[in-house]
Parts: C-alpha cells; structure tokens; sequence
C-alpha cells in the first residue's frame, strides 16, 4: 500500500475544480447548474478518478469516507424530512419587537433541527407577518445571518460541517463549548436589527401599518407531532454509534412522512430537489477531498497556519464562497497535521473551536455560502421581496458581519 505522503500534489486538482464548480456554476450557468442530473454528471466526472485511485491503492480509507458520507446525508435527509413535516401559519402584527422574536427564535431552533430545518420553518410565517410592510429585505437578510447560519452553532445537528466533526471524533456535547461564541455574536446582531427595523417601521406608509394591524391571523401548527421525532434524533446521534443511528433516524423520517398529512407538506413547498441536491454534490465533495485531507494531514505546517485567529479568518473566508462542510474538515486536517496538543480529534480546543466558529459564521457572508441562503433568497422573492444582488448582499454581510467578526477575533481568538 502506497503511504500518504507518497500522493502527489496534482490529486488534489478534482476537489479544487470540484469546489470551484461549487461556487461558479449557480452564477455563470444558472440553469444548467438547476438540474441535479447535470450536478451528478459533474460529481461523477470529478470523483471517479479518485474512486479508482483508492480502490486500488488505500481501499480501507475510501471505505470509512463512504460511511462517514451516509451517516452525513442520513442525519441531513432525516432532519430536512421530518422538519418538513411541520407547518407553522399565522400573521402577526409585523412590529420590530415581533420580527426580532422571530429571529431569536430561528437563532434557537437552528442548532436543534439543522439551519436548513429552521429556515425552512420560519421563513414562510416571518414573511406572511410581514407581508403589509414594504421594507422587508433587511429582515430576511439578518434571517439569513442569523438562522441560516449563525443560529446552527451549538450541537452537530446544527450545521453540517459540526456533523462532519462529529463523524471525525468530536464529542457530541463538545459544541457547547462555543455558547460564548453563538451568544455574543446572535446578541450583537438581534440588537442591531431590532433599531435596524424599529428605524424602517417608522418610514412605514401609513396605510401599510393600518393593513398590518387589521390583517392578524394567530400562528397556527400543523404536524406538531414530528417534534417528538426531531426529539427522537437528538437522542439517537447523542447516544447511538453507526448503524443503529442511521437505522433509527431513517425509521423515524419513515414514520414522519407516513404520519404527515400530504397537505402539509405541499403548503410548506416539500419536495425531494433540496436534499438529493445535497446527496449529489457531497457524493463528488467526499470523494474528492480524500487525498487533500491526507496531504493536509501529513504537510499542513509547510502553510503558516498555525494561531487559532489564523484557523478563524482563514476556514471562514473558504466557507465565504465554498461550502463549509469541507472547508471544516480541510482545517481540520491541517490543525491535525501540525503536531500541536491533541486535546480534541488531534487539535487543541481552541483551534478546532475557531475552525467551527468560522466555518459555520462565515457561511453567511455569501449567497452560496451555506445551502439555506440561495433556498431563503429564492422564497422570498417568490413572495415578492426584492433581495439584493450576489454582490449587493455582500454589501450588506461586509457592512454588518465584517466588523463583529473583528470583535469575535479578539475576544475569543
């Protein structure tokens, strides 16, 4: 068997074209780039080669990439399944008091049934709530901050590069560590959309406003009985190792979709495209990224990266414009090739907390950033919100985000 550091550098080239397929294709071949199939193709064309690689050469390591890459998709399938299965309905008066509630809520929920979970949930009542007022882009831009992102912070569940880490090792309560991390960075950004919406609120028409108080509907929930599967989950990827885990969550996502009513699903807009969107592109991302992760392994200190501020900027600019799950396990593997304490998976507490920090906070500097963004954008301009460009978010997310980054380094890193 051939060692790792007997891989030559160009391997690394099917993961590289991979990510950058990633990141180009939505916005130069948009609807090329729609089709699952064509993604399949690309997946294929691009991981194939490795496929064949470590099949003769290390056939044990492609093995456990192929179990980690079910387990993944799995626990993501199950929860994108069951939480479909929940339907939240109502119009509340859309004060700024009311949109912040909904936010914070998000922010919670994030971590418990996945960003993608939560976004889903609160994305249609928060824009029935606020359906009357005019200005309402902020508020699905701070959604996207704050519950397709930042709010999947504090369990494996809740952002799929934690999963990843946990597939790798890391405990399942570890990801508390970094309350501190979630708390002063969701705190921060709820107040500062609170006077953001507080100071559009009073540029309201006045018949918007009127509309809005005489337009109530109270929040209504359909399928609440797949809380008790979420609950379910939880339980089962804190305690339960591979295969029962996996068996148990595709029970569980059974049962949701037998027990659901077929309506609630249709009004939540459920359809299979999101998650074999995911299964496909992981398929190629997996297969890929094994002789990056090894290299990395073997001569990530040639690369300088080395203080936990360094991990932080460095895997949160990645996941910026490339997905974050395997950014994560890219630092990951670097921080393991460095040699230094082996206090968690090979890595000191601190480096693998700025890799998870940035990882998962990063995702929403961009549309393409973390799988929710694109999905909350395109619903709401389904409702007819007027969201900004690729680069007029960006605007937005270097304005707000940038600077509590700063703030994140130097309190924590």
């Amino acid at each position: 068997m051939t060692t790792v550091d007997a891989l030559p550098v160009y391997t690394v080239a099917p993961f590289v074209a991979m990510l950058l397929a990633i990141a180009v294709c939505p916005l130069w071949m948009p609807h090329w780039w729609e089709s699952n199939r064509n993604k399949m193709v690309v997946s294929a064309a691009l991981g194939l080669p490795i496929l064949a690689l470590y099949s003769v050469r290390r056939p044990g390591a492609l093995l456990s990439m192929a179990e980690e890459y079910v387990s993944f998709i799995v626990l993501l399938g199950g929860l994108y399944v069951i939480a479909g299965g929940i339907l939240l309905r109502g119009d509340l008066a859309a004060t700024p008091l009311t949109n912040t509630a909904f936010l914070g809520l998000g922010s919670l929920l994030a971590s418990l049934v996945g960003t993608t979970g939560a976004s889903m949930l609160l994305i249609r009542p928060l824009l029935q709530t606020n359906r009357e007022r005019t200005h309402v882009r902020h508020t699905v831009i701070f959604f996207i901050f704050l519950v397709s992102n930042i709010g999947g912070m504090l369990t494996p569940l809740g952002d799929p590069p934690l999963f990843l880490g946990y597939l790798q090792g890391v405990p399942f309560t570890w990801t508390l560590r970094l309350w501190a991390h979630w708390g002063i960075q969701v705190a921060v950004l709820l107040a500062l959309y609170f006077v953001w919406d507080a100071r559009q609120y009073t540029r309201e028409p006045l018949a918007a406003l009127r509309r809005d108080r005489t337009q109530l509907e109270p929040l209504r929930v359909r399928g609440a009985l797949n809380a008790i599967w979420l609950g379910l989950v939880v339980l089962a990827v804190a305690f339960l190792g591979e295969p029962w885990r996996e068996v148990v969550i595709v029970a569980l996502a059974a049962i949701s979709l037998w027990r659901t009513p077929g309506a609630v699903r249709r009004a939540n807009g459920f359809t299979a495209y999101p998650i074999v969107e995911v299964a496909v592109l992981f398929f190629g991302i997996f297969l890929t990224m094994m002789p990056a992760l090894e290299l990395l392994r073997v001569r990530g200190g040639e690369l300088g990266v080395r203080e936990p501020w360094q991990f932080f900027w460095a895997s949160g600019i990645l996941s910026s414009f490339l997905d974050n799950a395997p950014t994560y396990l890219t630092f990951l593997a670097l921080g393991q090739g460095l040699g230094l304490a082996r206090e968690v998976v090979g890595v000191p507490h601190a480096i693998l907390a700025a890799i998870s920090v940035g990882a998962v906070s990063m995702g929403a500097n961009s549309y393409i950033g973390n799988a929710p963004n694109f999905m909350v954008k395109s619903i709401a301009e389904e409702q007819g919100v007027k969201m900004p460009s690729f680069f007029g978010y960006m605007a937005y997310s270097g304005g707000v985000l940038l600077p509590l980054f700063v703030i994140v380094t130097f309190v924590f890193f």
